[in-house]
C-alpha cells in the first residue's frame, strides 16, 4: 500500500499522472503510463530489489546484518555463525550452530579432479583467475545443483559453496607458490582449517589466535554489503535460474575488478610512492592539485566514516602488536590524519572506507597482495549465496533485462559490397 503519492505532469502532452510512493521509491514502469522509461546509468538512484538481508545508511555511517549492528557481529559472532545469520535470517542456537559447523566440515572436501584443473594454470596465474574459473568449473561437477526450484538441493549446494570456497581459495594460494595441495582437516574450525591449508609447510603450522581471529573479523566485516557490483552480478546471473556455482563465479568476476575488489591493493601501492611520512603532506597537496587520488578515501555509498574501516583499524592495532609495525602503517595514519583535517576531503566527505588499513592486515598476515581479493570473495560469499536464494524466492524478481537509450543510425538501406568505395 502506497505511503502517498507523487504527481507528475507531462508538458509535452498536457497529461498528469499519480503514482504511488512505497518505501521511499517509485516504480519505474508506471512512467510508461507517459512512454517514458527512467535513465539511470550505473544504477546511480534505483533500488533492483527488497532485500531483508543487510541495512546501510551511508550519511549516517550504519551497517547492520539482518538488524543487528556490524560492531556487535564482529565482535561477538564467528564467521560460520555470521554466515547462518545471513542466510536464515536469524541467530543460531548452540544446537544449530554446532550441527551447521558439522555440516560445513563434512562438505569442505572436494574432488580431486578440481586439483587436476588448477594444476592447468600457470605457475604465475593470476590468484582470482584461477578461483574465477575453479568456482565456476564446480557446477559441472555436481549437476544436480541446477535444480534450483527444490528446496533441499538449494541448501545443499549453499552447504557445498560455503565448505568448498576456502579448500578452493587455499589451493590457489598453494599453487601459485609451487607448494603442495593440503587437504582439510576436521579437528579444526572454519577460519583454522583454512589458515592450515594456506600455510602448512611440511605437515607443520603453528596457528596465531590474534591473527586467526582478526582474519575472522575481516572475513565478517566483508560477508555482505548490499547490492554492490559483485552482488549484483550474482542477483543478475542468478535471474537467469542457472546453478548457484555459476552465479557465484560471476560474483568473483566482479570482484576480479580493480575498481571493486583491488582497491586494497591500490592502497599499498599509493603509501609505497609516498614511501615516508615526512612526505605525506606533499602528497595530499598533489592530490588535490588533481595529479593523483587518495586511494582508500571515500564510498560510493558511504559520506561518512565507513562502520567498517573504524573496526579494521581496531584489528589492525591488534595485528601489528602481534607482528611488529609496518613502517606504511605509520604512513596510512599520517594520511588519515591529515586528509580528516582538511577542508577539502571534509568538504568532500572523503573518509576512510574498508579498503584503508585492510591490505597493511593481509601484508602482515602473511598473504601477497594478488591474493587480497581472494580473500574479499571468501569473506563476500555468504552474502552473495544469500542474496541469490532471496531472489530465487522473490515474486517480483524475474530475469535481469535493462532497457537502453538507443543512439545509433536511424534506419538506412544497405549497401551492396561492390557498391562500397
Amino acid at each position: 500500500m502506497a505511503d502517498e503519492t507523487l504527481t507528475i505532469r507531462d508538458n509535452r502532452t498536457g497529461t498528469e499522472i499519480e503514482v504511488p510512493i512505497v518505501d521511499g521509491t517509485i516504480h519505474a514502469t508506471d512512467l510508461r503510463q507517459l512512454g517514458l522509461t527512467s535513465y539511470d546509468p550505473a544504477f546511480l538512484n534505483t533500488a533492483s530489489c527488497r532485500s531483508a538481508i543487510t541495512y546501510i545508511d551511508g550519511d549516517a555511517g550504519i551497517l547492520r546484518y539482518r538488524g543487528y549492528p556490524i560492531e556487535q557481529v564482529a565482535e561477538h559472532a564467528t564467521f560460520l555463525e555470521t554466515a547462518w545469520l545471513l542466510l536464515e535470517g536469524e541467530l543460531p542456537t548452540k544446537e544449530q550452530l554446532a550441527a551447521w559447523e558439522d555440516e560445513v566440515r563434512t562438505h569442505t572436501y572436494v574432488h580431486t579432479n578440481v586439483t587436476t584443473f588448477l594444476d592447468g594454470f600457470r605457475h604465475d596465474a593470476h590468484p582470482m583467475g584461477m578461483l574465477l574459473g575453479a568456482v565456476g568449473a564446480l557446477s559441472t561437477f555436481y549437476p544436480d545443483a541446477k535444480n534450483i526450484g527444490d528446496a533441499e538441493s538449494r541448501r545443499l549446494q549453499k552447504v557445498r559453496l560455503i565448505a568448498k570456497f576456502p579448500t578452493i581459495a587455499a589451493w590457489v594460494f598453494r599453487h601459485t607458490r609451487g607448494l603442495p595441495y593440503v587437504f582439510p582437516r576436521n579437528d579444526l574450525d572454519y577460519i583454522g582449517n583454512f589458515v592450515n591449508m594456506t600455510f602448512e609447510i611440511g605437515g607443520r603450522h603453528e596457528p596465531n589466535p590474534v591473527l586467526q581471529r582478526a582474519l575472522e573479523i575481516l572475513l565478517i566485516l566483508h560477508a555482505d554489503h548490499e547490492q554492490n557490483a559483485s552482488t549484483n552480478a550474482v542477483r543478475g546471473v542468478g535471474s537467469t535460474h542457472v546453478d548457484p556455482f555459476s552465479a557465484v563465479s560471476a560474483g568473483v568476476a566482479a570482484l576480479y575488478g580493480p575498481l571493486h575488489g583491488g582497491a586494497n591493493e591500490a592502497v599499498l601501492l599509493m603509501l609505497d610512492e609516498i614511501g615516508t611520512k615526512d612526505r605525506v603532506p606533499e602528497f595530499i597537496e598533489s592530490v588535490k592539485a588533481g595529479h593523483g587520488r587518495l586511494m582508500g578515501f571515500g564510498h560510493r555509498v558511504y559520506k561518512s566514516y565507513d562502520p567498517r574501516a573504524k573496526l579494521i583499524k581496531r584489528v589492525a592495532d591488534d595485528v601489528f602488536a602481534e607482528t611488529g609495525l609496518n613502517p606504511k602503517l605509520e604512513i596510512a595514519l599520517e594520511l588519515e590524519k591529515i586528509a580528516l583535517e582538511d577542508e577539502y576531503f571534509v568538504s568532500r566527505k572523503l573518509y576512510p572506507n574498508v579498503d584503508f588499513y585492510s591490505g597493511l592486515i593481509y601484508q602482515a598476515m602473511g598473504y601477497p597482495t594478488d591474493y587480497f581479493t581472494v580473500l574479499f570473495a571468501l569473506g563476500r560469499l555468504p552474502g552473495w549465496v544469500s542474496q541469490w536464494d532471496e531472489m530465487l524466492g522473490d515474486p517480483e524478481q524475474k530475469i535481469a533485462r535493462p532497457r537502453q537509450i538507443y543512439t545509433g543510425y536511424d534506419e538506412r538501406d544497405f549497401v551492396p559490397l561492390e557498391q562500397r568505395g
